[in-house]
């Protein structure tokens, strides 16, 4: 048998003793029955079913909707290392915004050669529409989710950057609520900063990008495709807690070069539109004319700046997975800055040496689609079965631009509550980010992402994975 590769567990050393931030958690845990923590579990879940926080699974006639697995043991965040993590997401956040308005505009960063422009050119994420136009305040970038990995202390990577519609920030709230419901007294042992002020941030900074054409109090409204739609559940619950419209496209419509809402009071303009729809289905006169999820002509509003569109068309160029690969080189280019979260290394497949290496690794790599997300279309080499491999091979030779390939980095892991009692899983984290034209809001914690299949390495809820609260704890 070959050596099993260490995995950093967040929780304990490897003699058994807590590490600093799960030393007061850990202690209490020490008090409590594992029949007790099974109880609350069920009851956690009962909670969950009864307010309907549950997803949608494509592809999949037995099991539309789910509800998504909760895990009762907190992921735990030393202040002073959420510190570090906050300085990385916030440098990387402003280079996504000046790389977006420099490829919507000059294109320094192709013309200074440090990215190549046929990557841009002819990238499908890439809006010819948005050329030329500067969003109101300057933010292309107004909700951010930034997926990140841990691998040992004080080592994180960015694992992706969720620049279009990053979702999942209701799950991070209501595991909060849940845990304040279950365990209040560990509230008041452990010191763990808020996260409930989310949705008034997200209102407020919104709201501070709103055109010059608003007056007054900005009205802000959410725009969702509707009630299929796999993340619907957080569309109502936002603008519910923002205190905002939720609408869908028939609902809106352009009046006298203003989008407005149908209301009992006739149709109202509204000034920012926090969409959670994909670029193409926005407008049917200027992108896919089939589209019935959106507004005829919201984008020629949007240009002559009677609207903000949160987040603007065309940032999906910004976490595309062949972009990702110039992260480094593109934090440098705008801030000056050497990258202070680091990247994981990333092969293009689309380049003949990187493809080649890739063919004959492949069952050492993670494989990813250039646009994929949400676990879909990627292949794990180490747990992929011959026939898996030869498939996917078949594939890479075929359209080797659409892949990018990364090695399996050994994740961090924390303990979920399994059948025979606490077991280690891995774990990512997706804080959230709200950027408005004075200021960079993170949420401290974000959503912890945990695989709850032994061994797995996949975490999205789409693919089995469940969530749990993080705290990060007060300095």
């Amino acid at each position: 048998m070959g050596d099993q590769p260490i995995f950093f567990d967040e929780m304990k050393r490897a003699d058994g003793t807590a590490r600093p931030p799960y030393a007061d958690y850990c202690e209490w845990l020490d008090t409590v029955k594992l029949s007790d923590l099974r109880k609350k579990s069920r009851e956690a879940e009962i909670f969950f079913r009864r307010t309907g926080i549950t997803f949608n699974v494509y592809g999949q006639k037995d099991a539309d909707e789910r509800l998504i697995p909760f895990d009762l043991v907190p992921r735990i965040i030393d202040g002073k290392e959420w510190r570090l993590l906050v300085r990385g997401i916030e440098q990387r956040v402003r280079a996504i915004n000046a790389f977006l308005h420099d490829i919507y505009h000059r294109q320094e960063i192709i013309r200074a050669g440090r990215i190549p422009e046929h990557l841009i050119a002819q990238n499908e994420a890439f809006l010819p529409q948005m050329i030329g136009v500067t969003p109101p305040g300057g933010v292309y970038t107004h909700i951010v989710g930034t997926d990140l990995v841990r691998t040992g202390a004080n080592e994180f990577f960015v694992l992706e950057d969720n620049a279009r519609t990053p979702s999942g920030v209701s799950y991070m709230l209501e595991n909060r609520e849940t845990m304040l419901k279950m365990f209040p007294e560990l509230f008041s042992r452990i010191k763990v900063q808020p996260i409930s002020n989310y949705p008034s941030l997200l209102r407020r900074s919104l709201g501070k990008c709103a055109p010059d054409r608003c007056t007054g109090s900005p009205t802000v409204a959410v725009l969702t495709p509707g009630l299929h739609n796999s993340a619907y559940f957080e569309h109502a619950f936002l603008a519910d807690q923002m205190g905002a419209e939720l609408v869908e496209g028939h609902d809106l419509r352009v009046v006298d070069g203003r989008v407005a809402m149908r209301t009992t009071q006739g149709y109202q303009p509204v000034d920012v539109l926090y969409r959670r729809i994909d670029d193409e289905y926005i407008d049917p006169l200027n992108f896919n004319r089939q589209s019935l999820l959106g507004v005829p002509g919201i984008m020629d509003v949007y240009r002559s700046g009677g609207i903000t569109l949160a987040n603007a068309p065309g940032t999906g160029i910004a976490d595309d997975k062949a972009i990702y690969s110039y992260m480094p080189d593109i934090v440098e280019f705008y801030t000056g800055q050497t990258s202070i979260l680091k990247n994981v290394p990333t092969h293009r497949c689309a380049e003949p040496d990187a493809l080649k290496y890739v063919l004959e690794n492949l069952d050492e790599l993670v494989v990813k689609e250039v646009h994929g997300s949400g676990g879909y279309g990627m292949l794990v080499g180490p747990a992929a079965s011959k026939r898996e491999l030869a498939a996917f091979r078949a594939k890479l030779e075929a359209n080797p631009s659409n892949y990018i390939a990364q090695p399996t980095l050994a994740l961090s892991t924390v303990p979920v509550l399994a059948r025979d009692g606490l077991a280690p899983r891995h774990v990512d984290l997706r804080p959230y980010v709200l950027v408005s034209p004075d200021s960079i809001d993170i949420t401290p914690g974000g959503l912890t992402r945990v695989a709850m299949k032994a061994g797995s390495l996949v975490v999205n809820s789409s693919q089995g994975g469940g969530t749990k609260d993080t705290w990060v704890l007060e300095e």
